[in-house]
């Protein structure tokens, strides 16, 4: 039942949020234009519900020659793709608001699992074991909240896995309200790294919660 009652939620609240945050849009876009050359928008190949694919929307905050569907991490240098305001935007999550269309057209919730790049096959193997392919991946998600960038892929995809045995209202409005803390400190915003913090250390601090 809560899957239903989950995406009119996830209509209504996106459909508020694009109302009230369009000036933000527009003001992004503008900028976007003046800072660097290449389009406003960013789109890529994502894993969506029951492994199949779309196309996720991100303001751009790199150069337009970056090369496509690569993970951050797996790149020489990321710091001399990413424009000067593409550091702002991606240390605030500003980059991600776009999302907000994904999540209108039915391929996102607000929150889930991220989804992850289409050849990130260790981690959809991992989330396999977990079921959580199975559900719609998320804007914000409870391993974005346990550590976001610093997290190892088998950390990632145990959390998800978490996430969907937990999965209520409840759960999704505490996951809700932790990203907003976390946003606001910039937690977990590593770029470039493969994951820093350990499973033992992750099963600890769910221990002290």
């Amino acid at each position: 039942m809560y899957h239903y009652i989950k995406r009119i939620i996830d209509f209504t609240m996106a459909l508020i949020g694009l109302i009230i945050l369009s000036p933000l849009f527009m003001l992004l876009a503008l900028i976007i234009k003046l800072d660097s050359k290449g389009p406003v928008f960013f789109k890529q190949k994502r894993v969506a519900k029951d492994k199949l694919y779309f196309n996720i929307l991100k303001f751009r905050t790199m150069r337009v020659d970056t090369p496509k569907d690569m993970p951050t991490h797996m790149l020489n240098n990321p710091d001399a793709f990413i424009t000067r305001l593409g550091r702002l935007l991606r240390k605030t999550s500003l980059d991600e608001l776009p999302q907000i269309i994904n999540i209108l057209k039915g391929e996102m919730s607000i929150v889930g699992p991220r989804p992850c790049l289409w050849n990130q096959y260790d981690l959809i193997a991992e989330r396999d074991k977990y079921g959580a392919n199975n559900i719609y991946p998320g804007l914000t998600g409870w391993a974005q909240v346990n550590g976001r960038d610093e997290l190892p892929i088998e950390v990632k995809a145990k959390l998800d896995g978490e996430y969907v045995k937990r999965r209520s209202f409840a759960f999704d409005v505490k996951i809700f309200f932790k990203t907003i803390f976390r946003v606001i400190k910039s937690d977990g915003v590593k770029e470039g790294g493969m994951g820093s913090v350990k499973i033992k250390e992750v099963e600890v601090r769910e221990k002290v919660k």
